[in-house]
């Protein structure tokens, strides 16, 4: 999605969003990490105030991948961290989306690897390895499946059943 953005693709696809092809995130992420623009296809997981499997996802190689991750919202813990998000850079990842908390934003930042997350938390997650991986999700107002296509900016995210080419 080089120079494009999230508004023009929204523009230039009414037709898909009215169909459910292309959905737009609602606007409660905020912007963390050195790469604000950044797309790719969707590997999802579920968890819950647990993060032994974004860890272990996060250690695969990314190939331009984005982890989205539906935490259920909490904002009791952070279960993205700085070092977690180095090791994402350093394995190819293109973005991580977390319906969740995040912590070490000073690092997070300094990464090339494109974050969103509901808010920063000082307290680690739990480790109990306990979730489901390439699931369904729901955050943002949609319903979010692995293997989907996955496009954010300063304007927002936005998630298309294919690639988009524009």
């Amino acid at each position: 999605m080089a120079l494009v953005t999230t508004a023009e693709v929204c523009d230039a696809n009414k037709q898909l969003i009215e169909v459910g092809e292309l959905r737009v995130l609602e606007p409660i992420f905020q912007i963390y990490g050195g790469r604000r623009t950044f797309s790719g296809p969707i590997v999802t997981l579920k968890v819950f105030e647990d993060n032994v499997l974004v860890r272990a996802l996060l250690e695969e190689k990314g190939d331009g991948r984005v982890l989205v991750v539906d935490g259920g919202g909490s904002l009791k813990c952070a279960i993205l961290g700085g070092n977690t998000v180095v090791q994402a850079q350093n394995n190819g990842w293109a973005g991580i989306v977390v319906n969740g908390c995040i912590r070490d934003i000073d690092e997070i930042n300094s990464c090339d690897v494109g974050v969103r997350a509901l808010a920063s938390h000082p307290m680690k997650a739990n480790k109990r390895g306990y979730g489901d991986t390439r699931v369904p999700v729901t955050i943002g107002g949609s319903r979010i499946c692995d293997g989907e296509w996955l496009y954010a900016d300063s304007d927002g995210i936005l998630v298309s059943k294919m690639e988009l080419s524009i």
